[in-house]
C-alpha cells in the first residue's frame, strides 16, 4: 500500500510539473542535470566493462528512475545502444545475482562473427555510455527453494543466466546437491572458470565438468548415464546453442521425463525464408521501409526508427505483438501466413510477404 501511495504522490508530482513546463516535458529539465533521471523510457550507465575471455566481457550497468531491482536469477533485460543514429536492441541474460545494495546490474556477452551489436558491447562500447534498457523478463529461474538435487547442462555464453543463479545460491549459502556440465571450445574461452572452480572449493555440493570441444568432442547425451547416473530424477536447466538444447530436448523426452527439463534459447534458427519482403507502413508516424523476405517487422521497425515494443525476441513472451492493419505475413517459425486485417502479430516472429501497414 506504501508503494501505491508513494506511485500516487510521484503521478501528481509529474502531472503538475508537466504543466509547469509545457511544452517541455520535465524529463526534457530532468535529463540535463542526469540523463538517468528519465520517467519516459527505462535507462543505464555503463559503469565498467570487464574482459572476460578474448571475445566475452561483463558490462556492470547501473540502472535509472524505474529500475526495482526484484528480477529472478536467470531472466534477461533488454538493452538499447545508439550507433549511428539510431538505436540496436538485444535481450542478453543477467549475469549477477539480484542485489539492491549495490546498485548496479550486470550482463555478459560474447562478441559473434555476425552479431554487430554484441562485438560493440565487447569491444567498443565505453564505460559512462547511457543505454536504453527493457525490464527483466524470462521463466528460466530457479524456484526458491531450490531443489535438492539439480543438473546444468550449459554450452558458451549459456553460463550466464546459469552463473546468475549460481551466485544467488552461493549469496545465500543454499547451494544444493549441483552438477554443472559446461562445454567450451578451450579453456581460454571458457567464461567464469576461475569463479566455478573458486565456487567449488567454497561448496562441495556443487560439483563442474568442464569439456573442451575442441579437443575431446562435444558432449554425448548418453554420457549422462556415467557423470550424473540420477539425472533422470534431476530438475535440469539447459542454455547454449540451438543444436544442444534441441538434442536435450529429445533426450528428455525419449526419458519421459520432460517435465524436469527446462530450456533458455538464446535465438532462433529461421531457416531459409520464403517471404518476398515488401514495403512496410507505421500507421501513426507514417515511417515507411522497404525490406526483403528475411527481416522481421521488429527489425523494419527499429530500422526505420519506430520505438518497437519488444522482448524475448525469438517468439516466446508476445511483448512485441501489434494489430496488422493490412496486407500479408509470414511466421517465419512456421510459414503460416496471416492476412486478416486487425489482426495480432508477433513481429520478432515474422516478415512481410508483399507491402504491409502495422498499427503503431
Amino acid at each position: 500500500m506504501a508503494r501505491f501511495d508513494w506511485q500516487l504522490d510521484w503521478q501528481r508530482v509529474r502531472d503538475v510539473a508537466s504543466r509547469l513546463t509545457t511544452p517541455l516535458h520535465p524529463d526534457d529539465y530532468l535529463s540535463m542535470i542526469n540523463p538517468l533521471w528519465s520517467t519516459r523510457e527505462l535507462r543505464g550507465r555503463v559503469e565498467e566493462v570487464v574482459p572476460e575471455t578474448d571475445d566475452a566481457a561483463t558490462l556492470t550497468i547501473r540502472p535509472g528512475w524505474g529500475w526495482s531491482f526484484d528480477h529472478r536469477a536467470g531472466q534477461y533485460i533488454g538493452i538499447g545502444v545508439e550507433l549511428d543514429g539510431r538505436f540496436h536492441w538485444r535481450s542478453y541474460s543477467l549475469s549477477s545475482a539480484p542485489r539492491h545494495d549495490r546498485g548496479t546490474v550486470t550482463i555478459t556477452v560474447r562478441a559473434m562473427p555476425e552479431g554487430f551489436l554484441s562485438d560493440h558491447l565487447v569491444r567498443g562500447l565505453a564505460p559512462g555510455t547511457i543505454v536504453r534498457l527493457a525490464a527483466p523478463a524470462g521463466e528460466f529461474t530457479l524456484p526458491d527453494p531450490p531443489p535438492a538435487r539439480t543438473l546444468f547442462l550449459v554450452g558458451g555464453s549459456g553460463i550466464t543466466p546459469v552463473m546468475s543463479m549460481l551466485r544467488t545460491l552461493d549469496r545465500r549459502g543454499t547451494m544444493p546437491d549441483a552438477l554443472l556440465v559446461y562445454s567450451s571450445p578451450n579453456q581460454d574461452r571458457m567464461i567464469f572458470r576461475e569463479e566455478l572452480r573458486r565456487l567449488h572449493e567454497k561448496h562441495p555440493t556443487l560439483r563442474v565438468i568442464e569439456r573442451f570441444t575442441e579437443s575431446e568432442g562435444l558432449f554425448a547425451l548418453d554420457e549422462l548415464d556415467t557423470v550424473c547416473p540420477d539425472w533422470r530424477d534431476r530438475s535440469t536447466w539447459a542454455c547454449g546453442p540451438a543444436a544442444m538444447l534441441d538434442a536435450a530436448e529429445a533426450h528428455w523426452q525419449r526419458a519421459g521425463c520432460e517435465d524436469l527439463l527446462h530450456l533458455e534459447r538464446f535465438s532462433l534458427d529461421f531457416g531459409d525464408s520464403d517471404a518476398e519482403g515488401g514495403v512496410i507502413t507505421f500507421a501513426n508516424s507514417g515511417k515507411q521501409v522497404e525490406v526483403d523476405g528475411a527481416t522481421t517487422l521488429l527489425e523494419a521497425g527499429e530500422q526505420a526508427g519506430v520505438g518497437m515494443p519488444y522482448g524475448c525476441r525469438i517468439g516466446i513472451c508476445h511483448t512485441c505483438t501489434l494489430t496488422l492493419a493490412s496486407g500479408r505475413i509470414k511466421d517465419l517459425r512456421t510459414g503460416e501466413e496471416h492476412f486478416e486485417p486487425n489482426e495480432s502479430v508477433q513481429t520478432c516472429v515474422t516478415a512481410a510477404c508483399g507491402d504491409i501497414t502495422l498499427n503503431i
